[in-house]
């Protein structure tokens, strides 16, 4: 596996709205994988890789991660800010993150210290609204570099961990290394229709950019590439871990906003067991993906489902996969790629 492109990937920063330097990255590694590529109004990247048959599957990646933007700087130089996307405020504690102004500056989340909280303060979860960031510099020489409005985003290189790896932003940036990878090993061989590989934006904050893109493509099959959450840890109960790392490539059945097609799940089944790629199910009952922009926001809808690589911590400032699940949904998702003007798609 190319750890390295992964790493690179996961440290670029792309908060929603701020997409660009992902997008530029992506660009770059595409070049001799496909056909032709444009970016619409919004930043999405669609890039073409024409098939055997001009039906169309969409693949979505979604390229931005969960990050904040500044709201307000005080007379003290701390910064309060708002978030874009999901956080479990107590893990932001003591965390590094990067504000983008006009250049990078550090900064680290601070609260209250536990030393001189009140009792009934210790027993209370912390809130976003307890959080600001601290940049060690006086407002008057932070205002030189940073503004209400700039993005930030989480500091964590890749790590490799045992047989996983470990980083911020592995939602979404593996699906977005995933993506690439198989477009890679469909370089010499053409897919059964014309593959729409979508690189998309604000997921996170309301599959916004996979909403217009299907628009644009309107396509026969949709398939969204997603983290999910494998809640395999210490006592959580079987029947909570959705999934569990190190045992496949995840096929979607339901998330919190799709229902995937049975078509789709039984080609995705079918694939795998033909060529000896191991899976697991996904029954994930809150959460959303692109899943639900790729199957109703075209003029027909599509057949739609998704791939889904597990994570542990999702969400928090380190996120963690196993690379053989990686693998596994790169070799599926070419698998799938490839086969699928051979599937009979009517229904049942």
């Amino acid at each position: 596996m190319n750890t390295q492109l992964l790493r690179e990937i996961c440290a670029i920063p792309g908060a929603p709205g701020f997409e660009n330097h992902v997008r530029k990255a992506i660009i770059k590694h595409l070049d001799g994988l496909i056909d032709e590529y444009s970016v619409d109004a919004m930043g999405n990247l669609i890039a073409i890789r024409r098939g055997k048959t001009d039906k169309k599957l969409a693949i979505a990646a979604h390229m931005d991660e969960i990050s904040f933007i500044v709201k307000h700087i005080d007379d003290d130089g701390f910064i309060r800010f708002h978030p874009l996307g999901g956080f479990d405020p107590k893990t932001l504690t003591a965390q590094r993150v990067i504000i983008h102004g006009r250049k990078d500056i550090m900064g680290v989340m601070g609260c209250k210290p536990i030393h001189i909280m009140t009792a009934e303060e210790r027993k209370k979860l912390p809130t976003l609204n307890d959080y600001f960031i601290d940049t060690g510099m006086k407002k008057s020489e932070l205002t030189k570099h940073v503004q209400v409005g700039d993005s930030i985003t989480r500091e964590r290189e890749l790590i490799e961990m045992g047989d996983c790896v470990n980083s911020k932003s592995l939602d979404n940036r593996v699906s977005v290394f995933i993506l690439i990878e198989a477009l890679r090993k469909l370089r010499d061989h053409q897919p059964g229709c014309d593959v729409y590989a979508l690189f998309t934006v604000q997921e996170e904050v309301g599959l916004r950019g996979a909403i217009t893109a299907t628009q644009q493509v309107d396509p026969d099959y949709g398939l969204a590439l997603d983290v999910t959450i494998a809640n395999d840890i210490p006592g959580a109960q079987p029947h909570e871990a959705i999934t569990k790392l190190g045992e496949g490539a995840a096929i979607k059945i339901m998330d919190g906003r799709t229902i995937c097609d049975p078509r789709m799940i039984r080609y995705l089944k079918e694939r795998a067991d033909h060529a000896s790629i191991p899976w697991q199910a996904e029954v994930l009952t809150g959460g959303g993906t692109d899943t639900a922009a790729l199957q109703r926001s075209g003029r027909h809808g599509s057949i739609a489902g998704a791939l889904s690589i597990p994570s542990r911590y999702i969400h928090q400032h380190i996120e963690m996969c196993h690379k053989d699940d990686i693998q596994g949904c790169i070799d599926l998702l070419t698998e799938a790629c490839l086969h699928i003007d051979t599937q009979d798609w009517n229904h049942d």
